[in-house]
């Protein structure tokens, strides 16, 4: 069966062509909405059932499932349609627009991860989804790059029981298992402001910040040594300072100054005690200065992820790739929400080496074997007659 679709390439540049990023900036933040209306006619055209769905509290933000039939049980193919901003300085080609030189595809999107539905569309184009016994389901979500609001409402809302899930995202299509958590907090100082010539006019708040991030880097070197786990490549914790501003002229004293900080923790710590672990660490500081200070959570908290060994699913998929030994990373994936409603596990075309990064590509020798093992996992989970 030759279903009308573009050309694989043609596909891969009309998905990158649209602009879908995800920013806690709302200046950057831009709806998933013309992605998720070319994906429905796309999957639409194969035969499927669309249901795209407002996520509420969001920036004009949708997910969308698409349903081969009705029926218990199946698969779960599920993937997120934004991606970060970039910066156009740092980047030679253009990101909304497909580049291929020296066997690979380049474009914002292309590895992470808007590539991966076009790869299941190019092997749907010749299947008959009619001969499916049990449905096919595939999910495109939004914000997973900053409050994962897709999956968080499609978890709370669907009411499909697939066996198994897959997450597409880029493992080099090796199968992962476990992932760390994600905490991203902004410090907030409000002092008080006064001429600099001065300083006993205002409280500086650079200088009680400047205090906050000597406390921050202690705490970093604690978790490192306090918590561990050897099965990932980075066995701790990790807490990073990622952006820093404060202040407005260079003679006044500066009244605000605020920190984002990220913190993956483990599995095996949940966010509870993370929270608790950072509020306790900078407690004296606040004292000392009157409670100016103030913890809020920039997106909320994801926590961190293990597939459940009492599933037996994971060996279909380890006899379909001949790999008996699935990964852990330190990255974090929509799958502690898609985990609800049934195992999971993240697997995927492209390397996360090139996720978030300028110039972002997938090389073409992923373009068979995804193709192949895909087609192999649908036949196994969907039983095409």
């Amino acid at each position: 069966m030759k279903n009308k679709l573009p050309s694989f390439i043609d596909m891969y540049n009309k998905i990158i062509n649209i602009p879908s990023i995800s920013s806690s900036d709302k200046k950057l933040d831009t709806s998933n909405k013309n992605i998720i209306n070319i994906l429905a006619e796309w999957f639409n055209n194969l035969g499927f059932t669309i249901d795209i769905q407002y996520i509420p509290n969001t920036k004009n933000k949708f997910n969308m499932l698409a349903k081969s039939h009705n029926g218990e049980n199946g698969l779960l193919l599920s993937g997120h349609t934004d991606t970060v901003p970039y910066d156009e300085k740092q980047w030679t080609k253009d990101p909304f627009k497909i580049t291929e030189y020296d066997n690979k595809i380049y474009g914002l999107g292309t590895t992470d991860m808007k590539g991966f539905f076009v790869f299941i569309l190019e092997i749907l184009k010749n299947i008959n989804i009619k001969k499916f016994k049990k449905p096919l389901y595939i999910l495109a979500t939004a914000d997973e790059e900053t409050s994962m609001s897709g999956a968080r409402h499609f978890s709370d809302v669907t009411s499909i029981n697939p066996n198994f899930a897959i997450i597409g995202e880029p493992t080099e299509l090796k199968p992962i298992n476990s992932h760390k958590g994600h905490i991203s907090k902004i410090i907030k100082i409000k002092g008080k402001s006064g001429h600099s010539s001065n300083p006993n006019l205002g409280i500086n708040s650079i200088e009680i910040m400047n205090k906050i991030i000597n406390t921050l880097l202690k705490l970093k070197k604690k978790l490192k040594t306090d918590y561990n786990d050897n099965t990932f490549t980075v066995p701790y914790p990790t807490l990073n300072l990622g952006h820093i501003y404060g202040g407005n002229a260079v003679n006044r004293i500066c009244s605000y100054c605020h920190l984002h900080i990220d913190i993956r923790p483990i599995p095996n710590i949940n966010t509870k005690q993370i929270n608790e672990i950072l509020n306790n660490t900078l407690k004296p500081i606040n004292k000392k200065w009157g409670n100016i200070i103030t913890i809020q959570d920039l997106n909320p908290p994801i926590p961190g992820f293990k597939y459940n060994n009492k599933y037996k699913l994971l060996k279909k998929i380890e006899e379909i790739l001949k790999c008996k030994k699935t990964k852990k990373v330190n990255y974090c994936t929509e799958a502690p929400f898609i985990q609800k409603i049934c195992p999971t596990i993240i697997l995927g075309p492209g390397s996360i080496k090139q996720a978030h990064k300028p110039n972002e590509f997938i090389d073409n020798s992923y373009i068979k074997p995804t193709k192949k093992i895909f087609k192999k996992i649908i036949n196994k989970f969907c039983h095409i007659k």
